[in-house]
């Protein structure tokens, strides 16, 4: 059965979803930019449909990320560093104890579990990763990066809520901006909205649309990935991102242990082919 959850940290609550057994090793399960712990929800369908072995020998933890689904956003005084998901990662080890969890990463949530994983290789055991590779890098020089960031956060301010007559119409706006089916699209944005006066607005925090002030350089990400220990699994959509594609092609040679798998679907296929990603899992978790 799946069960909802949440956990106290500095900044507030964080909320989730877990399935398995609560006294085996953990599986975090951890979604990408603006999507929220639903993500997981075909994949722990699927999980409890096939009766799934893996049920019995791990527990699994999706959470939302801080600004996203039913967590809570950060203070008003804040932003969303990248880099500040790596200490959200570190208090919910600490908070719950877990001395060493798996990983499994889309997208933005792979590559802040590949951040997290080469600074605690000791924390880390296997790292799972759904289109998703290496790091977003600087493309242009630093001071338009920042320059860019810094505007991108005063013109929030003059931006008005965006407000949906219904959930449907929610699904809708959603679809027209991913490569989402409407079941997943559906999934994603009945846990990510709420209800107001005029109908339904997204819960998740605008700051997260703040461009970047700052990225790692190319060099530098490069050293992050070839700095990760434990084996690393990556699998692809058959229609994914062309950026996961280029990814692949720069920082695959640097890391060590590296498997990787094609499956149906776009930039989601853990929603699309869950009972497929359910294999790859299970070849992962085996090595252990």
């Amino acid at each position: 059965m799946i069960r909802d959850v949440s956990y106290k940290l500095v900044h507030g609550k964080i909320a989730g979803i877990t399935l398995g057994n609560p006294k085996a090793p953990v599986v975090l399960c951890l979604h990408g930019w603006l999507d929220n712990c639903a993500s997981f929800l075909p994949f722990f369908d699927a999980l409890i449909e096939q009766k799934s072995e893996l049920l019995n020998q791990y527990q699994f933890v999706a959470i939302d990320w801080p600004g996203h689904g039913h967590s809570d956003h950060r203070s008003s005084d804040a932003h969303y560093h990248f880099i500040d998901w790596c200490y959200d990662l570190l208090q919910l080890l600490d908070v719950n104890q877990w001395q060493q969890i798996t990983i499994i990463g889309h997208s933005m949530g792979g590559m802040a579990a590949t951040l997290f994983t080469s600074a605690f290789n000791d924390k880390v055991d296997e790292l799972i990763l759904v289109e998703s590779i290496g790091l977003l890098t600087q493309n242009e020089n630093p001071s338009e990066q920042l320059r860019k960031g810094m505007l991108s956060r005063l013109q929030l301010q003059q931006k008005q809520t965006t407000v949906h007559q219904s959930v449907e119409a929610a699904v809708k706006a959603r679809m027209n901006v991913s490569d989402l089916s409407d079941n997943d699209a559906k999934l994603l944005v009945e846990r990510g909205l709420q209800t107001v006066e005029s109908g339904v607005t997204w819960r998740s925090d605008a700051r997260l649309r703040n461009v970047s002030p700052q990225r790692f350089s190319l060099k530098q990400a490069i050293q992050i990935v070839s700095n990760l220990h434990c084996p690393i699994t990556l699998a692809i959509g058959e229609n994914g991102f062309d950026m996961v594609q280029t990814g692949v092609k720069i920082f695959a040679e640097h890391i060590s242990c590296y498997q990787q798998y094609t499956i149906n679907g776009g930039h989601h296929p853990h929603m699309e082919s869950p009972k497929a990603f359910i294999d790859i899992v299970e070849k992962a978790l085996k090595k252990n």
